[in-house]
């Protein structure tokens, strides 16, 4: 029996932060998995701040004149910095792996979302219930969710949460080693003196290069695999009109239990906002490995020209490089 994800499931907005934790994408990233290129000394040198960081992060929390000596030896927060494919995130989930239950990890769409879905204010007080908060994928593209995002930083500092977080990287910039250190100090100004960068230097491990239209399967292809218990198949233009009904925080629920995903029809989409929701999507397909089969035309045209050259093009360029490697 083929099943749908045409559903509106049902999360308590208490237990939405129960989610961030690190996807099943990296399920295995830990400090002895992360192999430092011995041509590249700063990813070496990433992993052993990033080691101490732990360390010190399961040390009891300290109080009074303790707590502020033990402050001033090490910044609030990091940021790892670097080009495509250096392993920043394997080092950043490690970090969160490290910590334990001490630590919630999302990427910085979702934190955006659960302020969205809590309430600023909610927000602020799950979140700074734990010691460390990890931000994947830190975005300069939207002005909005920027100072937003520097205001929940600031607020979770104050309260003396230790943050860490990673840049992320157009696949068009492959090779350029740093990204966006100064543009990301800039942005978050006031709390810029407490982060220290970390370079993370070398090569892209994956080489990975500009990514490929891929074309779609017939429709009844993929309509004859997607089959079986877990499995979903539904029309494309169905699944975009009922995106809009379900908010982006609860996405991730909508792939409960779900093993393979088929979509048919899939063509060009002409509304910035469906798009963004199928960045969205995309994003939670990838954390928990799910495959897709994609009918219609694929990935080819699927997010337009204007799109591609516009501020959102970091995240339609990632959802093409997430959505071909999900259907390979």
């Amino acid at each position: 029996m083929t099943g749908t994800l045409l559903r509106r499931p049902e999360v308590p907005a208490g237990e939405l932060t129960g989610a961030f934790v690190v996807p099943r994408h990296f399920a295995g990233a830990t400090f002895d998995t992360y192999r430092p290129d011995p041509d590249h000394p700063s990813q070496a040198a990433a992993r052993a701040r990033l080691v101490a960081l732990a360390e010190r992060l399961a040390l009891p929390p300290a109080r009074g004149l303790a707590r502020l000596r033990r402050r001033a030896q090490a910044p609030d927060a990091v940021y790892l910095d670097g080009g495509f494919g250096v392993g920043k995130t394997h080092l950043l989930a490690a970090l969160a792996h490290a910590v334990g239950d001490d630590a919630v990890y999302g990427t910085f769409v979702e934190y955006t979302h659960l302020v969205g879905a809590l309430g600023f204010a909610a927000t602020v007080r799950a979140l700074s219930a734990h010691r460390l908060v990890c931000i994947d994928e830190f975005e300069l593209d939207d002005p909005g969710d920027t100072v937003l995002m520097a205001r929940l930083l600031r607020e979770l500092g104050d309260r003396g949460v230790t943050l860490a977080a990673t840049s992320n990287t157009l696949p068009e910039s492959l090779g350029e080693g740093r990204f966006a250190a100064e543009d990301f100090m800039r942005e978050i100004q006031a709390l810029a003196a407490r982060f220290e960068v970390l370079r993370v230097d070398g090569p892209d491990y994956r080489h990975r290069t500009a990514v490929e239209p891929k074309p779609g399967l017939p429709d009844d292809e993929v309509r004859e695999r997607a089959v079986g218990e877990d499995v979903t198949c539904d029309d494309f233009d169905a699944l975009i009109a009922h995106l809009r009904t379900v908010h982006p925080s609860r996405y991730g629920a909508l792939l409960d239990g779900v093993r393979r995903v088929g979509l048919t029809g899939v063509g060009p989409l002409t509304d910035q906002a469906d798009a963004l929701r199928l960045v969205v999507l995309v994003d939670r397909l990838y954390d928990r490995d799910v495959p897709v089969l994609l009918g219609g035309s694929g990935t080819a045209g699927l997010f337009g020209p204007a799109m591609l050259r516009g501020g959102y093009r970091k995240k339609y360029f990632r959802a093409l490089s997430r959505l071909t490697a999900l259907t390979a």
